[in-house]
């Protein structure tokens, strides 16, 4: 679940609070009272805590939890998982970059006994469990990290530098749980082997490169996953929520996350001395025009009931104060809720672009360029039927029914989406795991402190979490391997 932009957040002078995970002191983020940031973040936290536990439609079941299964997932936790997890944090990497990840990965499934072919998109990979006649489902995981300096306080920090594709070093810090996402594979696939007698079919592990940048499933279906793996009958992926309970497991019907496009303009102009705006086209000037007139877009030309946004995150231009530039680059990203309100935003921001240029005298070679589809991912949408499915395993195993049935408060982006948006229409099931502590969500509770944002660098997580990731992931592949 990501945004196209790193929350960004600087802890200066001020105090921070403090919480024990094991025996690692951790600082999760400011918690002065009279900055405006830090009230809205409160309020944030507040309503997603207070989303999550009164929508969530928990009824304790009547039957009983494998307790086997749970505590052999809590007895390889000890051995093994918490070391990978620990391993995976301080070992991050960016997109398409995920080379000593991929390596690791790689080597815990063929540890296990699993065949695994590398190198698929980049540097994703697949292992296969093949156990018979049945179901083909597809369990996955995203291995990339983010550029940041990590400042969670953990003892076990990422100090992780890389060069990136642009040729830029920068830090490297697992913010948004995929070090968490991996462990969970790796723990789901021992748990599948080890009970191979209890199930029939054959289970896809994928690892999913470059996800923060929205590219890396798309890239491992253009090389030919399905083609060469076999078309799955269900799809399954986890998301850790800083802003959930740790160990809480919550899953929607219908839309999970919305769609992603990231568009680039170059507004075209021609410049000159700012003492003679009269003889030349201020780039500047036709750019505020098109940020200004792209909100419009969204007010005055789409259904007031189909949710979008059209972001502006970047407008860079000029040079110096008595220049009127040659060009501007705008970045934007945009989030829809439906295919056809994604169409009409998209082809609505091109004409918008072209013909406030066109209004400003600008000749059609200089009209602005509007670039799009570089990075970007449909809606996410679970397949009812198979939620339907999976949350009576869920009940009887976990104990309640992880059903969320309130709004969403946000347009985040998943590309575990184009897992299950193919032409195939692959059912998929997207959940989230809870990974803060419980007594980081006290503080919550009582308005104390803030969850630390995803995408940020205070980000933490419980390791621990992996323990209920596992649980869920397991019991929902099992119960899609079954012949409904």
């Amino acid at each position: 679940m990501k945004t196209n932009s790193a929350g960004n957040s600087s802890a200066g002078n001020s105090s921070v609070g403090n919480s024990s995970i094991g025996n690692s002191s951790v600082k999760y983020g400011p918690a002065t009272n009279n900055s405006m940031k830090d009230r809205l973040m409160k309020s944030h936290s507040m309503k997603l805590l207070g989303s999550m536990v009164l929508s969530l439609a928990i009824s304790h079941s009547s039957f009983a939890a494998d307790e086997a299964i749970r505590q052999g997932i809590a007895d390889h936790y000890d051995s093994h998982l918490s070391d990978l997890f620990t391993w995976f944090h301080q070992n991050p990497e960016l997109g398409f970059l995920e080379q000593k990840t991929a390596e690791r990965l790689a080597q815990e499934l063929r540890d296990l006994g699993i065949p695994v072919t590398e190198g698929i998109g980049g540097t994703g990979l697949v292992g296969m469990i093949e156990n018979g006649p049945g179901p083909l489902v597809l369990v996955r995981a995203d291995m990339d990290g983010l550029p940041l300096l990590e400042d969670s306080g953990l003892s076990y920090s990422s100090r992780n530098r890389q060069i990136g594709r642009d040729g830029i070093e920068t830090p490297v810090m697992h913010a948004c749980g995929h070090d968490m996402h991996m462990t969970t594979l790796v723990g789901t696939a021992k748990l599948l082997m080890d009970t191979r007698d209890s199930w029939s079919g054959t289970i896809m592990l994928v690892g999913q490169p470059a996800e923060e940048i929205i590219n890396g499933a798309k890239a491992m279906l253009d090389d030919g996953l399905y083609q060469r793996f076999g078309v799955p009958d269900y799809a399954i992926g986890l998301h850790v929520s800083s802003g959930m309970p740790s160990g809480m497991v919550a899953v929607r019907e219908g839309i999970v996350q919305s769609s992603a496009d990231s568009v680039d303009i170059k507004v075209r102009g021609i410049g000159g001395h700012g003492a003679y705006p009269h003889q030349t086209v201020d780039p500047i000037y036709v750019s505020s025009q098109v940020v200004i007139a792209l909100q419009g877009i969204i007010s005055r030309q789409i259904n007031p009931l189909s949710p979008a946004v059209i972001t502006v995150g970047s407008f860079q231009g000029g040079s110096k104060h008595n220049i009127i530039s040659n060009e501007v680059d705008l970045q934007l990203t945009v989030r829809t809720d439906s295919e056809s309100t994604r169409d009409q935003v998209l082809g609505s921001i091109r004409e918008t672009a072209l013909n406030i240029g066109r209004l400003n005298g600008l000749p059609d070679d200089l009209l602005p360029i509007v670039s799009m589809g570089f990075e970007s991912t449909p809606t996410n949408v679970n397949d009812s039927d198979a939620v339907q499915r999976v949350l009576l395993a869920w009940e009887a195993q976990l104990g309640y029914n992880p059903l969320v049935t309130a709004p969403r408060t946000g347009m985040g982006a998943e590309d575990f989406a184009y897992f299950t948006q193919t032409e195939h229409d692959v059912p998929g099931v997207f959940f989230s795991v809870g990974g803060t502590p419980p007594a980081l969500m006290r503080e919550i509770a009582a308005g104390r402190t803030n969850a630390p944002p995803h995408h940020s660098p205070f980000f933490l997580i419980d390791p621990s979490s992996v323990k209920a990731g596992v649980e869920a992931m397991y019991t929902a592949a099992i119960e899609l391997l079954q012949t409904p």
